[in-house]
Protein backbone atom coordinates (compact mmCIF):
# COMPACT_ATOMS: atom_id res chain seq x y z
CA UNK A 1 0.00 0.00 0.00
CA UNK A 2 1.60 3.34 -1.00
CA UNK A 3 1.33 6.30 0.78
CA UNK A 4 -1.53 7.83 -1.01
CA UNK A 5 -3.80 4.65 -0.78
CA UNK A 6 -3.01 4.90 3.37
CA UNK A 7 -4.09 7.88 3.81
CA UNK A 8 -7.13 7.17 1.77
CA UNK A 9 -8.04 4.32 3.82
CA UNK A 10 -7.28 6.02 7.29
CA UNK A 11 -9.29 9.06 6.68
CA UNK A 12 -11.94 6.57 5.59
CA UNK A 13 -11.51 4.88 9.03
CA UNK A 14 -11.29 7.87 10.87
CA UNK A 15 -14.60 9.05 9.17
CA UNK A 16 -16.63 6.05 10.58
CA UNK A 17 -15.57 6.86 14.07
CA UNK A 18 -18.33 8.16 16.28
CA UNK A 19 -16.35 7.78 19.42
CA UNK A 20 -15.12 11.67 20.82
CA UNK A 21 -12.55 10.09 23.26
CA UNK A 22 -10.80 8.01 20.45
CA UNK A 23 -10.73 10.61 17.91
CA UNK A 24 -9.24 13.26 20.41
CA UNK A 25 -6.30 10.32 21.46
CA UNK A 26 -5.59 9.83 17.17
CA UNK A 27 -5.40 13.83 17.83
CA UNK A 28 -2.98 13.47 20.28
CA UNK A 29 -0.41 11.31 18.26
CA UNK A 30 -1.20 13.36 15.04
CA UNK A 31 -0.43 16.21 16.91
CA UNK A 32 2.74 15.07 18.67
CA UNK A 33 4.15 14.33 15.26
CA UNK A 34 3.88 17.76 13.94
CA UNK A 35 7.63 18.58 13.08
CA UNK A 36 7.10 22.36 13.78
CA UNK A 37 5.23 22.91 17.35
CA UNK A 38 2.78 26.19 17.19
CA UNK A 39 2.41 28.29 20.26
CA UNK A 40 -0.46 31.19 19.43
CA UNK A 41 1.25 33.87 21.66
CA UNK A 42 -0.15 37.45 22.08
CA UNK A 43 1.12 40.41 20.45
CA UNK A 44 2.39 41.67 24.19
CA UNK A 45 3.86 37.79 24.51
CA UNK A 46 6.02 38.18 20.93
CA UNK A 47 7.30 41.15 21.75
CA UNK A 48 8.62 40.05 25.10
CA UNK A 49 10.29 37.12 24.03
CA UNK A 50 12.08 39.15 20.78
CA UNK A 51 13.41 41.54 23.57
CA UNK A 52 14.65 38.44 25.59
CA UNK A 53 16.26 37.33 22.70
CA UNK A 54 17.80 41.00 21.71
CA UNK A 55 19.39 40.95 25.62
CA UNK A 56 20.31 37.60 25.17
CA UNK A 57 22.71 38.59 22.11
CA UNK A 58 23.74 41.66 23.88
CA UNK A 59 25.29 39.46 26.92
CA UNK A 60 22.59 41.49 29.16
CA UNK A 61 21.90 37.99 31.18
CA UNK A 62 22.60 36.22 34.64
CA UNK A 63 24.18 32.73 34.94
CA UNK A 64 22.44 30.13 36.56
CA UNK A 65 25.02 30.16 39.18
CA UNK A 66 24.96 33.76 39.61
CA UNK A 67 21.28 33.21 40.21
CA UNK A 68 21.83 30.49 42.85
CA UNK A 69 24.10 32.23 44.90
CA UNK A 70 21.56 35.48 44.92
CA UNK A 71 18.70 32.99 45.76
CA UNK A 72 20.78 31.88 48.62
CA UNK A 73 21.66 35.11 50.10
CA UNK A 74 17.90 36.79 49.82
CA UNK A 75 16.81 32.88 52.01
CA UNK A 76 19.75 34.03 54.44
Amino acid sequence: MDTVELKRELIKRIFDIDDAEFLNAIKTLLDYKKKEPYIDLTDKQEKELLMGSEDGRKGNYTSQAEMDKKVQEWLK
